[in-house]
Order: C-alpha cells, then sequence, then structure tokens
C-alpha cells in the first residue's frame, strides 16, 4: 500500500469547472477527428463529463450534445430534470427538458444540424439513434470506441489520485486476505471476503472477485464456485471495484501450503514479465510494446501459447476502458494514461499464475498505484 495515501481522506468534489473544461476539451477532440460533434448517453462518459448519473437502463432519452464552439446540452426528461440540474456539471451545461408524450428527437435534431458525422456513447441505444435517425437523415454515427478511443484515457491530477486511493485500498484488502484460512473453503467464501474486505476500504462497488482455485486458476475469468480449495492449491485472486467513482483492479496468486519448484518457477516467470512489461511504460511507446515486453519473457521461457490474453486494459470510472495493451495498438503512451498489467500463465487442469498492477504513465516511465507484494503468498 502507498504509504503517502490516506484512505480515510475524502476527495475534494469535482467542480462545474471541471467538468466545463472536461466538455470542452471533448468537443475539441471530435472536432480535430473530423466529428461534428458527440453525441453521450448515460453511462460512463457522461458521469465522467458532467457527474449526472441517470440509469443506463432508461427508456426515455436523455443525450449530452458536445459541439466544438457551441454550448453543451443535455436533453432530459422532465421528470428527470430536478436530478439532472443537481448534477456537478449541471451549471457549466444548458438542459433542454421534454415532456412525456413529446417528441424527444424533434427537441434533439436542431442540436445536431441537418448533417455531420458524430461520435455517440458505445452504449446508445439502437431505438434512440435510429430515431434520430428519421429526423436527421443527413447524419451518420460512429461508435467512441472507433472514433475517440482516447476520450477518457488521460487523467487529471485529481483523479489520479483517486485511482492511487483505489489501489491502495485493493492492497490493503489483499494484505488482509493472506490472514484468513484457504483450505476447507469453497472459492465463493473467499470471494465473499474480499468483497467485504474491499467495502471495508471505501468501495462502493464491488466489480469482480475471482478466486480460481487449482484448476479453475488455468480460466483467467473464472467465476468463484463451490470448489473447495484444497491444500497444494495455486490460488489465483483477481478483484476490484470503484472507490469515489474510479476503479481498482489487483491481481494475485498464492498457494495453499508450500509450492513445488514447478509452480515457484511460473510464478517467477510471470513475475517477471510483469516487471519487464513495467519497465517499458513511458511516454510516447505504443501501447503493444508493453505487451511485447511482458510476451516476451513469456515465450522465452516456453510458455508463449500459454499466457492467452492481452497484457493490460484502461482504467478510470470504469475498471475495463481503452487504452489496450495488446498487438497492434500504437497508440503511443501519454502522461496520465492509467491502466493495468498483468500478464498470466495458464495450464489446462492443473493452474494459472497472474500477476496484476494498475500503472500510470508519468513524464519519465511509469507509477504504480498497486504496492502489494507480487512474490508468490504462502497461505494457509
Amino acid at each position: 500500500m502507498d504509504p503517502d495515501v490516506d484512505l480515510a481522506a475524502v476527495p475534494a468534489p469535482f467542480t462545474p469547472a471541471d467538468h466545463a473544461a472536461r466538455m470542452a476539451a471533448a468537443a475539441q477532440s471530435a472536432a480535430d477527428a473530423g466529428l461534428a460533434g458527440l453525441l453521450i448517453a448515460p453511462g460512463p462518459d457522461m458521469a465522467h463529463l458532467t457527474g449526472y448519473r441517470p440509469p443506463a437502463d432508461t427508456e426515455r432519452l436523455t443525450l449530452l450534445v458536445l459541439r466544438a464552439g457551441e454550448d453543451p446540452v443535455l436533453v432530459v426528461p422532465a421528470l428527470e430534470a430536478p436530478d439532472a440540474e443537481r448534477a456537478p456539471g449541471a451549471p457549466a451545461l444548458t438542459l433542454r427538458t421534454w415532456a412525456d408524450g413529446r417528441n424527444p428527437y424533434g427537441i434533439t435534431a436542431p442540436l445536431l444540424g441537418a448533417e455531420g458525422r458524430f461520435g455517440v456513447s458505445d452504449n446508445t441505444w439502437a431505438l434512440h439513434l435510429l430515431r434520430l435517425r428519421k429526423e436527421v437523415p443527413g447524419a451518420s454515427y460512429a461508435a467512441l470506441t472507433d472514433a475517440l478511443p482516447m476520450l477518457r484515457a488521460v487523467k487529471d491530477e485529481r483523479e489520479l489520485e483517486r485511482l492511487a486511493a483505489a489501489g491502495a485500498a485493493a492492497d490493503a484488502a489483499y494484505a488482509q486476505i493472506l490472514r484468513v484460512r484457504f483450505a476447507g473453503r469453497r472459492e465463493q467464501e473467499v470471494a465473499a471476503d474480499l468483497a467485504t474486505l474491499l467495502r471495508e476500504h471505501g468501495h462502493s462497488q464491488v466489480d469482480f472477485t475471482v478466486v480460481g482455485s487449482g484448476p479453475n486458476g488455468a480460466n483467467p475469468h473464472h467465476e468463484a464456485g463451490d470448489r473447495v480449495i484444497g491444500h497444494g492449491d495455486m490460488v489465483v485472486l483477481d478483484f476490484g471495484g470503484l472507490r469515489h467513482g474510479y476503479g481498482s483492479d489487483i491481481s494475485r496468486t498464492v498457494h495453499v501450503g508450500e509450492p513445488s519448484a514447478e509452480e515457484q518457477r511460473v510464478h517467477d516467470i510471470v513475475r517477471e514479465a510483469q516487471r519487464a512489461a513495467r519497465a517499458v511504460v513511458r511516454p510516447g511507446v505504443a501501447c503493444q510494446e508493453v505487451d511485447r515486453a511482458a510476451r516476451a519473457v513469456i515465450t522465452e521461457f516456453g510458455y508463449g501459447d500459454r499466457f492467452i490474453h492481452r497484457t493490460g486494459h484502461g482504467i478510470g470510472v470504469t475498471t475495463h476502458e481503452p487504452p489496450y495493451m495488446v498487438e497492434g495498438e500504437e497508440q503511443p503512451l501519454v502522461p496520465g494514461m492509467c491502466f493495468s498489467v498483468e500478464p498470466g500463465i495458464y495450464l489446462p487442469g492443473r493452474f494459472g499464475v497472474r500477476i496484476e498492477d494498475i500503472v500510470t504513465v508519468t513524464a519519465s516511465g511509469a507509477r504504480s498505484f498497486n504496492g502489494a507484494p507480487r512474490e508468490l503468498a504462502v497461505v494457509e
């Protein structure tokens, strides 16, 4: 755990000026990418840009419209306007309300103009886009993952503080889980312990608690089940969620009792691969180079075909988002980007090993938000 992080501290809220700056930057980025603007639906993009978090499954049209040089506008159902007005970013935008029985797409259409290509949040309902297309037949749409993948990728200092605190909280949860009994308990029980610990350390949302024991550890996304953990098992732990709106995600592998020489060797290889990948992180390096660095170590030791996933993913207001540390991703790293570094080796029917930290790119290299020991811990 980072000794400089005070887990009891409550971060200062983001201000209307913070949200205004984010919206202006997003609109300008869209213009620079040749887009007429952005259409942001309820979900992580809207939360990041405005601080407003309406239910993502609402069937009523709620849409943030951003265009360079124009004031941001939030189209919102009238019955939800009071909640929208209380959002941190509300003073920095104009609310355009619509009442049940009226056509919200006709109200939204003038904000788009007669034509243009718009970047659209990935989670926007197809129903809403199809009805907007009827109102504005000259408009076209592109998913933000394709059109503007780095929209939320570079974090400011206050976001980095939240991510550091989330990482420190995950470290603290790991330190405590090492003291619980593993042998003779079901994976689900240990997973429940992890969820409790994350909440005790300030997480408002637990997204996942992977506990993969023995052969289940060879499945990177194994869901904790009824398997009883036994003496001699390798156990992959991967857990995280949101703390003050920003994500944590950490993986460590432990062993119930003393490991065999092979188990220790495989763990050492993954640990070295993770160290090598973190070592290449610096501004200007392509994302794929992080993946290549980890993969080169694992391949050198003969386990290349048993490293079956990308090396990392971005993190912020969600626990998985761009950028991705994967072959073919040529996006250069930029100071303020935050992502996981999590190589692994998976031996079907036997065991798996994964080690993961969240790092951020600094002016000269990388800073890890996780300081939990990476050695193979022995548990009871």
